[in-house]
């Protein structure tokens, strides 16, 4: 089964509309499946009041939530546009709306899909205006307990979600997450409990999680990206570079591949090897025709092509058919 990419831009782009585009450009450079941004009204996301988080303080300086957002926001309308750029270039979109007026946006630019944040999982209001629209849905759940999932999928399928189309993501909301936070075994977890399709939101740094949480059977991984770490806002930080998220998309298509079936066969690439590798039955010295084989005058030495050497205990007391020359394989 192939792996769902998601190439978190987010707010990558600062506000810059042509940045947004050149990250577009990178996604697809790199062979992702969608490239999500997000979108919200300010005034309706956060209050004048709230304050940021550390890791945001430590990338943006002091300050209230209000006045980053309001800086590193595109408009609806430039929304619309950057769907209209990745259509022409054969790259879904995707974005993530944060608030009500924004669901009501994207849904009249027909996105195939929602992306629920972690931070609304708790949020009714919106849970149900995203569930009334009958698209499949991808769940974050950083922050969040077994018991907030299942009180956010309870809403979901009770307005119109399908528990079919709900993926849940395992994630950590912390930039960067501490590798012993990561938990990845929590995804196995929550695909048992809600028997439902589980994937991985990534915010380590590196690409090495994200790899495992394929391994153990994420069908979708999101993982943020920029153009430069260096730049300023909150989450340059903990994204990749361009070339490290090709990286990441190359690893995870060769896990895919790697991955293979349950079966536990013989491969066309090494069926070639079985007689360098394997070994026969040989003389282990020069042996006259009629005489006895015996562990005494017989061994077991490669190539693979003669008599196995399963077949030890048939051949031990039999008689030698023809003169056998040291290292020959021995015939029946």
């Amino acid at each position: 089964m192939k792996t769902i990419i998601i190439a978190e831009a987010g707010v990558n782009h600062n506000g810059s509309f042509d940045l947004a585009k050149k990250l577009v450009d990178v996604a697809i450079n790199a062979h992702v499946d969608y490239v999500k941004f997000q979108i919200g009204i300010p005034e309706l996301v956060t209050s004048k009041f709230a304050q940021k988080a550390d890791y945001q303080k430590k990338t943006t300086g002091e300050g209230s939530q209000l006045d980053m957002i309001k800086k590193i926001g595109l408009t609806f309308q430039e929304h619309a546009e950057l769907k209209n750029y990745c259509d022409r270039n054969k790259i879904e979109y995707l974005c993530t709306p944060f608030d009500l007026p924004s669901i009501d946006f994207l849904e009249s630019l027909n996105i195939p899909l929602w992306k629920i944040p972690s931070g609304e999982i708790t949020n009714y209001p919106y849970l149900k205006r995203i569930a009334q629209t009958k698209k499949p849905v991808i769940l974050s759940t950083g922050m969040s307990t077994i018991d907030d999932i299942q009180k956010s999928i309870d809403v979901l399928t009770s307005n119109g979600a399908k528990s079919e189309y709900i993926t849940i993501l395992h994630c950590n909301t912390e930039y960067p997450t501490p590798m012993e936070d990561v938990n990845l075994r929590a995804m196995l977890h929550i695909a048992r409990k809600f028997n439902v399709k589980v994937g991985y939101s990534d915010h380590t740094l590196g690409i090495e999680v994200p790899i495992a949480a394929v391994a153990l059977g994420a069908v979708i991984i999101e993982k943020h990206f920029t153009l430069d770490r260096n730049m300023e806002g909150p989450d340059h930080k903990a994204s990749l570079t361009p070339f490290e998220l090709e990286q990441m998309v190359v690893a995870i298509r060769n896990i895919e591949k790697a991955l293979g079936s349950e079966e536990k066969k013989i491969s066309l690439s090494e069926q070639k090897n079985i007689i360098i590798a394997r070994k026969s039955i040989v003389a282990a010295c020069n042996i006259k025709v009629g005489t006895v084989l015996t562990e005494n005058n017989i061994t077991v030495k490669r190539p693979g092509n003669g008599i196995s050497p399963m077949k030890w205990d048939e051949v031990i007391g039999k008689q030698a058919i023809r003169d056998f020359f040291e290292d020959e394989l021995i015939e029946l």
